[in-house]
């Protein structure tokens, strides 16, 4: 029998087997199903050839941004939705669950640049950008990562020399995402006195240059590039006044590990709807393959990891509006929800037997797609590290020569200090 991908498009309501749905608030599933409704409508149609011809989903930004979900955590007075930050997380994992590609878009736009504006900027800068941004009339990236400083951010290489009253940056960046389309770049470089900080650079400033990646095999719609920064004039208000050393940015980084998790909790319950609808329509030996014992393992062991995995979100969701998340903690969450994606997103594929590598199909996708998230914003490596040095006190990472006599701690050392008190 063959099964017709379209036929096994998923339900209106998304996967609950524990009534996670209890914990949530009236407007928080009203901003879940809104953008559920567009992922269903607009995204998961077009998803697949997207991707497949690693092409932009240009088109679907103002269908995103009028769900609200675009710096849906941030104040209404910079034209933002104001949502919980639960609201903000289900509305992440509904993006994800449609399109990786489209996700990573958001955690970069929202999660990233609209995050250092938001915490670190100006009231000017904040009314400048963040309206139109929330809007997508305006798009930002954000460029930490360079081609030798990736897990390690504190060696980045990236100078700002003051000049004639503002800055000259010069530099590299790369794995930059939304670098080539960018209105708004946040660069984060080394300044003379040896300290870290973060800039403002307009995409049309002729000093910067964005180049996308090619031949990916993993998060394909979305663009990465590598970004050059050759003699990079800036004015002095295109420094960010609040980005004070390597703690600001981890701040920022622990706002998108944030909404990272709840994307690996996405793409999972996707890759799940699509494995028990195909489980239960494809027949062989004469009855359902959903019937089979092995089939209802898999299936068991996949609702079960999802439903845990909604727990420790909605938790740790409630923790950062409570004001007293850790990095760790969210290194934790993002850490479990990725993994688990991982290992859900291949018994899925199983499930699907053959028909599991098309892409119509949509489990491939996701199943590439999560190589890129279990990667970045904290590799698996490098998240469990954090956890392990918070619940021993150990800092576990490689030594590095310190760039500054006194070493700036970061937040995961403090935080590690405290638990080991």
């Amino acid at each position: 029998m063959t099964i017709n991908p379209e036929t096994i498009r998923r339900g209106t309501q998304p996967v609950d087997f524990i009534n996670a749905e209890s914990l949530l608030s009236e407007e928080e599933r009203e901003a879940r199903d809104r953008v559920r409704a567009f992922v269903d409508r607009e995204v998961i149609p077009a998803a697949a050839e997207y991707w497949d011809q690693a092409q932009f989903p240009f088109d679907l930004l103002p269908g995103l941004a009028e769900t609200g979900v675009i710096g849906g955590s941030f104040g209404e007075e910079y034209g933002c939705g104001g949502w919980s930050e639960v609201a903000y997380g289900l509305g992440i994992a509904e993006v994800a669950r449609g399109s990786g590609s489209l996700s990573t878009f958001l955690h970069v736009q929202s999660g990233l640049a609209m995050a250092a504006i938001n915490a670190l900027g100006s009231e000017d800068q904040k009314q400048k950008w963040l309206p139109p941004m929330a809007r997508c009339e305006k798009i930002g990236c954000f460029g930490l990562t360079e081609p030798d400083a990736g897990s390690d951010p504190g060696a980045l290489s990236t100078t700002a020399v003051e000049k004639d009253g503002g800055y000259v940056l010069n530099g590299e960046k790369k794995w930059i995402g939304n670098g080539s389309f960018a209105d708004v770049a946040v660069i984060w470089a080394r300044t003379e006195d040896n300290k870290i900080s973060c800039f403002l650079v307009e995409g049309d400033n002729p000093g910067y240059d964005a180049q996308v990646l090619p031949r990916k095999g993993s998060q394909r719609a979305a663009w990465q590039t590598h970004i050059t920064l050759k003699d990079c004039h800036l004015p002095a208000e295109a420094h960010l006044p609040e980005a004070k050393g390597l703690g600001s940015t981890l701040s920022v980084l622990t706002h998108s590990r944030y909404g990272v998790a709840w994307d690996g909790l996405g793409q999972a319950a996707d890759c799940y709807e699509t494995a028990l609808s195909y489980a239960k329509e494809r027949e062989q030996f004469g009855q359902p393959i959903a019937s089979f014992q092995l089939v209802q393992a898999k299936l068991v062991r996949m609702v079960n990891e999802i439903s845990l995995s909604q727990l420790l979100s909605i938790h740790i969701g409630r923790m950062k509006e409570a004001g007293n998340l850790d990095p760790a903690t969210v290194s934790m969450c993002k850490m479990n929800n990725v993994a688990k994606a991982r290992e859900i997103a291949a018994l899925a594929r199983d499930v699907l037997g053959g028909n599991g590598i098309l892409l119509d199909y949509r489990v491939m996708e996701h199943m590439a797609d999560i190589e890129g998230v279990y990667s970045y914003e904290g590799t698996n490596d490098v998240n469990t590290l954090i956890v392990g040095q918070a619940i021993t006190g150990h800092r576990a990472f490689s030594p590095r020569p310190p760039k500054n006599p006194e070493p700036e701690k970061d937040g995961h050392a403090e935080r590690a200090e405290e638990r080991a008190e």
